[in-house]
């Protein structure tokens, strides 16, 4: 991984899907911590850098990204990170208006506040909440697969938000109305 490669987004990502705590197994593949990146398409800033960032893993990972007659695969044709939330996931309000990632790692992100302060309670980062992201992006060929993939080094949690995952709160289900 080479320096470029990284980057850090702005502070208005939403994080969903977040694998934080523990790793999840996904088909095909081993065990893996991971999230969500929801990006808004007004950040132009985070989205450049991610979009510059695609083209150097691209670059610099050509020997990976031969097609099965020695030629390289151009970058149209394969599998890339940043997807349309509008297109891809149109069913899911919080995709609107947003491009997003999946960033994975074998290694457990390291998870900040605001201050810097470390999170060890996992009720203070979820799935709903914003923030930061640290990510890194590579070129990969695997059983035939080739594209560009995002790595996930660290997130950093700026503000709270509305739970994503279609589980209510206590507050949300019994309001406030207190038994005595």
């Amino acid at each position: 991984m080479t320096h470029e490669t990284k980057v850090v987004t702005g502070p208005n990502v939403r994080f969903a899907y977040a694998y934080v705590w523990n790793p999840r197994k996904m088909e095909g593949e081993r065990e893996k911590y991971s999230v969500s990146l929801i990006i808004p398409k007004e950040d132009t800033e985070t989205l450049g850098k991610v979009e510059a960032a695609i083209q150097l893993a691209y670059d610099q990972g050509q020997e990976k990204l031969r097609g099965d007659d020695g030629k390289i695969l151009p970058l149209t044709a394969i599998a890339l990170p940043l997807r349309d939330g509008d297109l891809d996931r149109r069913n899911d309000p919080a995709y609107s208006r947003c491009y997003f990632i999946t960033a994975k790692s074998a290694i457990q992100p390291g998870l900040v506040d605001a201050s810097l302060n470390r999170i060890t309670e996992k009720a203070q980062f979820y799935s709903g909440c914003y923030g930061r992201a640290s990510i890194h992006f590579y070129a990969y060929n695997h059983d035939g697969k080739r594209g560009i993939a995002c790595g996930l080094n660290n997130l950093q949690k700026v503000a709270d938000g509305p739970v994503l995952g279609g589980r209510s709160s206590p507050e949300q289900d019994f309001g406030s109305e207190i038994f005595e």
